[in-house]
């Protein structure tokens, strides 16, 4: 092999990682000398103005989207880099889509499989090159960092597009339209003897055939097959209490990471997860092995793989009642079989207390409680369409960035809709990945008649998409529009009083608003050490009066149609 075809890890000393100058001309170079096996190009900027690229790899030469779509190929992405200080993914894909180029072997296995690929996703993070922010991690000798220019993690930015990578991927993953996904990470957390552990979408919440699918048919099959090249692989490691051999749960992965984002497009995700006291050699070694082992099985089992998507888009646009909100379900508990290290106590030098440690001269073989069964937890009524008003902008835009099939209203009418109400909603006390996210919503559903103007955006959920729009709409799914606070104006009243003349106006209220009344009687007996309190009982009467509403106060501005 010509040295111009290696990579930095191939010709170092199995501690280094590409930089992005030097992976992207590894790539460009091999697309310049294989062009009928290898297009790339790039395919956006980040916020700090770096191109982002991607590649596709074809056995026959043919690349182009479109085609791809009609001939019904399947399609297997490789995520690489998003979070960049855990880059062994980066580097063995280099090193895959070169031997594409130069083992005709390998690329006649591909058959009509497109091999699509994003070399370096976080490329900003891949600009922050250092040695020291990944505190627990055995190499490599420098890497990248987790957040990007804007200091995002974009593996929780795929429903809230903060960023312009997310942009660009909501796009390029749907005009794709991919059957698999491996989106490659290092780990965090306990000790054990596994190098590869693995996520991948929940099979409950992914649903219908496609889940029993995953669980019963592709994930033994990938666990096999690792076992046989020499990296057996466990669950990802979630310990239920301290230690592993209490018990792990499966990863529930929400709309906001990749796996849980691929999922509203019914696409199968994988997010391998290696162990960071690995050495890096090993780390890069297991996971080229866990992306071959995907993308072969992906290669073998392509057609049965699309037609179970199919399957579950039609079911989609059909289906009376949509689960958005899951949670682990204790009833039904699995066993998995797991090598672990004995988990210890000793006391800390550094204060007064007992720290953990594993001790690896103490290695265990046995069965332990897997949780990995999840409950619909929420469960709503499928309505026929939704409306976002126009003015809705953010909202509308990422619509359009996933394929969402709606109409603008060409006049103004009225409907019959259901809307919510907002009783409660209890945020975070800081910023999380630069939002108050919203943790807990109490709704009221209310009927009603309501304006809509034209321009307004109709949404029917008799198409592809419908997942997608539910799970993002609907405020108690577990990453809608309204938890990351693209409605938060709503939660706002507009109008205030000055407490010298209300007090007079409450009086009256309270005489002509017999329900009022009847609150605040109820409120004074629940709070009777709040009655000291000027604010506290103007404000009760002033929030909960008719007279003084604002109708768009806490009213969720989304509107569901049922007829």
């Amino acid at each position: 092999m010509s040295a111009d075809l290696q990579t930095p890890y191939e010709s170092g000393n199995q501690n280094q990682t590409t930089t992005w100058e030097q992976c992207i001309a590894f790539y460009q170079r091999l697309a310049e000398r294989f062009p009928a096996i290898l297009y790339f190009s790039q395919i956006g900027v980040s916020d700090a103005g770096v191109p982002i690229h991607a590649g596709v790899v074809s056995a026959d030469g043919v690349f182009d989207r479109e085609q791809i779509a009609l001939e019904k190929r399947p399609v297997f992405f490789n995520n690489n880099g998003i979070h960049p200080g855990e880059p062994e993914g980066i580097d063995a894909c280099m090193a895959l889509v070169r031997d594409f180029c130069i083992e005709p072997d390998r690329l006649a296995r591909l058959g009509r499989t497109v091999f699509l690929f994003i070399p370096i996703y976080n490329v900003d993070g891949c600009h922050n090159r250092q040695d020291t922010s990944r505190v627990n991690q055995d190499g490599p000798e420098m890497f990248g960092f987790r957040g990007n220019s804007l200091h995002l993690d974009l593996n929780r930015d795929f429903i809230k597009c903060d960023s312009l990578n997310a942009q660009v991927f909501n796009q390029f993953f749907t005009a794709w339209d991919p059957d698999v996904m491996v989106d490659t990470h290092t780990s965090n957390g306990a000790d054990y003897p596994y190098t590869m552990t693995l996520i991948h979408t929940q099979s409950d919440k992914l649903g219908a055939g496609l889940g029993q699918f995953l669980r019963q048919t592709m994930l033994p099959a990938v666990y096999q097959d690792m076992a046989q090249r020499g990296w057996p692989t466990c669950p990802y490691v979630n310990p239920i209490l301290e230690s592993p051999d209490q018990g792990i749960e499966e990863f529930l992965e929400t709309a906001r990471f990749s796996t849980g984002y691929a999922a509203l497009h019914h696409t199968i995700g994988f997010m391998p997860e290696t162990h960071m006291l690995k050495p890096f050699a090993d780390r890069y070694a297991s996971m080229r092995a866990l992306v071959e082992v995907v993308l072969d099985f992906t290669v073998s089992h392509g057609a049965q793989i699309q037609q179970l998507r199919d399957a579950a888009r039609q079911l989609g646009q059909t289906r009376s009642h949509w689960p958005v909100n899951w949670q682990r379900d204790d009833e039904r508990v699995s066993t998995v079989n797991f090598k672990g290290y004995a988990a210890c106590h000793r006391p800390s030098i550094l204060g007064d207390y007992s720290r953990l440690y594993y001790d690896k001269n103490q290695t265990w073989e046995k069965p332990i409680p897997y949780y990995n069964h999840f409950k619909e937890a929420v469960v709503v009524r499928s309505p026929v369409a939704y409306v976002v008003p126009q003015q809705w902008r953010a909202a509308i835009e990422r619509l359009q960035w996933n394929g969402v099939e709606f109409e603008r209203l060409s006049a103004n009418k009225t409907v019959q809709a259901q809307s919510y109400q907002i009783r409660s909603v209890q945020s975070r006390a800081h910023p999380y990945e630069g939002h108050m996210f919203h943790d807990e919503i109490v709704l009221d559903a209310v009927n009603g008649q309501h304006q809509l103007r034209e321009g307004d955006v109709w949404i029917p959920l008799n198409q592809e998409q419908a997942r997608y729009v539910v799970e993002t709409l609907e405020p108690q799914a577990h990453d809608s529009f309204f938890r990351w606070g693209f409605f938060n104006s709503v939660l706002e009243k507009k109008e205030a009083y000055s407490d010298y003349v209300f007090e007079d106006l409450a009086a009256e209220l309270l005489q002509t608003e017999p329900e009022l009344n009847k609150q605040f009687d109820a409120w004074k007996l629940a709070h009777p050490e709040l009655l000291t309190d000027q604010s506290a009982v103007l404000d009760f009467i002033f929030t909960h009066c008719q007279c003084f509403a604002e109708p768009e106060w806490r009213r969720y501005p989304v509107l569901a149609i049922f007829e």
